[in-house]
């Protein structure tokens, strides 16, 4: 039967459930599934927390016996393997729902389209996608890390009206205002790593830690119990144990070009990855951190580095805080970038602009065809 408004319903629903996870579920993706007779409405479920039941489980034990002959609208393909927890896929079958609506078809190779055909050969009927591009903007690491085998990369920064990052000092407390800082904490919070370089480290004294008090949200405490893998680029060696990062809670993974032999505290690991020139071989800290799972990364660094990334075509997305106010041209620029004609400009395409109290957030990714 063909989509109606009414399936366009449900699926937005299910959408807005899924986004209540987007700071629990790493390594696996945000999913929300509503279960539904025609027009009424029967549950609602989505995926709360990692090794925790599914969306489709949650919703199916919601609905209860209500599930038999019900439609399922879940914005992603429901799994046919077992990992954690059970298939999804089998779960639908045994609970009597007669029709499936999914949002968009799951990357990961242990499904991809399998669960769609488990559901169609056990008389369910299966319609989609619906709404994929919003499906697709739910997960954007969690695609990444199954289609292209690296992690959607995201870079923050900050910046005055002048395009400056911070004084020639160094010195960059604080270029934005507060409702800008907490947004960043929304950032890491979502994500599964934050790469810095070490002079930002040193210099800045800086965590890279989600810090409860200053995300402004509900839940933040039980947010920040889960840090992020901390990443910091030190191809030279000079990080230092009483360095402020190390601190503070959470693990860390130092990066160089050589194996370090200092003796660093239990939540560090050591890790070389030498690349052309003395420097570290960026792509090949992608793979690695696809390799332990994570979807999301935050880039927050200097210019030289966010300058890199973006140089070998490793950013996915760009935000920039912009704060009302000069820097002056003696202050740091935003990307250390040595263009030297407009044909080698990079362009971009702007995604969203809107105001963060008293600065704006620019929302921009790489455009190729600019």
């Amino acid at each position: 039967m063909p989509l109606t408004d009414n399936d366009s319903r449900f699926m937005a629903r299910a959408l807005r459930l899924a986004e209540r996870g987007i700071y629990t579920t790493m390594p696996n993706p945000r999913v929300g599934c509503v279960m539904a007779h025609g027009e009424q409405w029967l549950a609602d479920g989505w995926h709360e927390r990692a090794g925790e039941a599914h969306a489709e489980i949650n919703a199916l034990r919601h609905a209860g016996e209500k599930a038999r002959g019900a439609t399922a609208y879940v914005t992603l393909e429901p799994c046919n393997h077992t990992g954690r927890t059970g298939p999804c896929s089998q779960a639908l079958v045994d609970a009597g729902v007669a029709r499936v609506v999914f949002g968009m078809e799951d990357p990961n190779p242990q499904v991809a389209g399998e669960g769609i055909q488990r559901l169609r050969a056990a008389g369910v009927v299966v319609e989609g996608p619906l709404m994929e591009d919003e499906a697709r903007a739910l997960n954007p690491g969690f695609i990444s890390r199954m289609e292209r085998g690296r992690p959607w990369v995201r870079c923050k920064l900050a910046m005055s009206l002048d395009g400056r990052t911070a004084m020639a000092s160094g010195e960059s407390k604080w270029v934005t205002a507060r409702r800008a800082r907490e947004d960043v904490q929304r950032l890491r919070a979502r994500s599964c790593a934050i790469i810095s370089g070490i002079d930002t480290v040193l210099m800045d004294h800086a965590s890279l830690t989600v810090r409860a008090t200053e995300l402004g949200l509900d839940n933040a405490d039980a947010i920040a119990r889960r840090q992020p893998l901390r990443v910091v680029l030190d191809s030279r060696g000079r990080m230092t144990p009483g360095a402020t990062l190390l601190e503070q809670p959470g693990p860390v993974l130092l990066v160089g070009n050589m194996a370090s032999q200092a003796p660093w505290p239990a939540q560090v690991e050591t890790l070389a990855l030498p690349g052309p020139r003395n420097r570290i071989d960026l792509t090949a800290l992608l793979t690695e951190l696809a390799r332990r799972e994570c979807n999301e990364v935050l880039l927050e660094s200097g210019a030289t580095l966010a300058g890199a990334f973006l140089g070998q075509g490793l950013l996915d997305e760009i935000i920039v805080y912009m704060a009302p106010k000069l820097l002056g041209s003696n202050a740091r620029p935003l990307f250390q970038l040595p263009l030297d004609s407009m044909a080698a400009q990079l362009p971009l395409k702007i995604e969203d602009i809107r105001a963060v109290g008293h600065d704006w957030r620019i929302t921009a990714r790489p455009d190729p065809e600019g």
